[in-house]
């Protein structure tokens, strides 16, 4: 090399501190983006230092294919799914003026867990077992039901069981609704035989 190729230390350089910034990402959206110029900083010095065949597999594979693979598994495991009761979800056709306390139990929500990257998935289910088994399934990570003895939408309070222990921190910690209580559900002392 030459005193001309200094740009090949710049390049160079460039790798570990990308590595880096990918490892303390906290959004992973950002670690994706991040991860994706590593491997184009990476393939266009394998092309600068003479080795095209290695500089393609790493664009094509360690870049385009691996970010796509990521942001598909990314896309998928941040999805929080609350199980309720059909009767609960509201209608529709006739919207009302003020938010009733369900509407205002899942903004907030939303907005608890947009923070982190999240977003709410709400599944509904016929009635009170089905809900429940869904929970001991693991086909959703919470359920919010409204016990029977509320008599008007004001007094209307939620309960809500969380299976995944970083879920329930989570909202316990941020939650801040007080009609709403929470309940930590260990779903691997439900009955499952543990080997």
């Amino acid at each position: 090399m030459n005193e001309n190729d200094t740009y090949i230390y710049v390049i160079t350089a460039l790798l570990p501190l990308a590595a880096c910034m990918v490892v303390t990402q906290v959004n992973p959206y950002n670690a994706l983006i991040i991860r994706g110029i590593l491997g184009a900083v990476a393939a266009m010095l394998y092309a600068i230092l003479g080795a095209p065949d290695v500089a393609l597999t790493e664009a094509l594979v360690g870049t385009m294919l691996a970010i796509t693979l990521y942001a598909v598994a990314v896309r998928s495991s941040l999805v929080m799914r609350l199980g309720v009761l059909k009767d609960e979800l509201p209608q529709t056709d006739d919207k009302p003026a003020s938010a009733s306390p369900f509407d205002q139990l899942l903004d907030e929500l939303r907005r608890i867990f947009r923070k982190r990257q999240m977003r709410l998935e709400v599944v509904p289910y016929p009635d009170t077992q089905t809900l429940q088994q869904a929970l001991m399934d693991k086909e959703v990570h919470a359920t919010c039901v409204s016990p029977e003895q509320a008599t008007s939408e004001d007094e209307k309070s939620y309960h809500t069981a969380i299976r995944v222990k970083r879920i329930y921190d989570i909202m316990q910690s941020e939650l801040a609704l007080p009609s709403t209580s929470l309940t930590y559900v260990n779903t691997a002392d439900s009955g499952e035989k543990q080997p």
